[in-house]
């Protein structure tokens, strides 16, 4: 039986072979609820990014079971003929720099997902301004990436990871470059977005500001994750 959210069982990622063969990855299992979000820390070399990496479908895990939004995309073998269309339909990605194409203005930034998996252009726009008013940046929506801030930026990059209504988003370092005002005005948005969306989102970080809002917190070490209750404060 498979249910919503993430779910990652016994996953494992061996680089190599032989003697030189490094387990990046020994025996993960997480959960991740619809609208939850979970922090996922640990240092440099703990396997932070290869997990990331496996969930968003970018490099093959070794073994072990993956299920995003109700669906099984990996049981020792994917099971999932095109892993792009995954990438592009099933997970969102924020990252720490946001990515915005310099030449689109905001509106198309945002719309270009949905316009590349056949949503019709004024659809895709629709969708586009909607997520721009939800994160109150829809006044900059014909701006062009170069005149927007550091925030603004960010906050048209998390709707770009929401256009396509994904089950999971997977946010790697996204507050990193933002002072800490801004930083828990991002926490504070993917925590709304995911109640508003039933999005599963985890969020891969070093920053010891946005660590006490997550309600749970998966460390990694080794290979292997140990999952603690957080604070979780003042996102209620």
């Amino acid at each position: 039986m498979t249910t919503k959210g993430i779910r990652i069982e016994g996953l494992k990622k061996r680089y190599g072979s032989g003697e030189t063969a490094v387990d990046a990855l020994k025996g993960v299992d997480m959960r991740v609820e619809p609208g939850e979000v979970v922090g996922l820390i640990g240092p440099s070399g703990s396997g932070k990014s290869t997990l990331l990496k496996c969930l968003g479908a970018v490099i093959d895990p070794t073994a072990g079971r993956i299920t995003l939004g109700g669906e099984v995309i990996y049981d020792n073998g994917w099971k999932v003929r095109d892993l792009r269309a995954l990438r592009r339909d099933k997970i969102g990605f924020v990252f720490q720099a946001p990515y915005l194409i310099p030449f689109l203005d905001v509106t198309d930034n945002v719309a270009l997902l949905p316009m590349l998996a056949g949503v019709p252009n004024n659809e895709a726009r629709r969708r586009a301004l909607e997520l721009l008013t939800a994160l109150d940046v829809q006044h900059r929506a014909r701006a062009m990436p170069s005149q927007l801030s550091g925030g603004e930026q960010q906050r048209v990059a998390i709707a770009r990871g929401l256009v396509n209504h994904p089950p999971v988003i997977l946010a790697d370092e996204p507050t990193a470059p933002l002072d800490s005002q801004r930083a828990m005005t991002v926490i504070r948005i993917l925590n709304d977005m995911a109640r508003k969306f039933e999005t599963a989102i985890i969020v891969v970080t070093h920053d010891e500001k946005i660590i006490p809002t997550f309600k749970r917190i998966y460390h990694i070490r080794d290979g292997v994750t140990h999952e603690e209750i957080g604070e979780g404060r003042g996102f209620e």
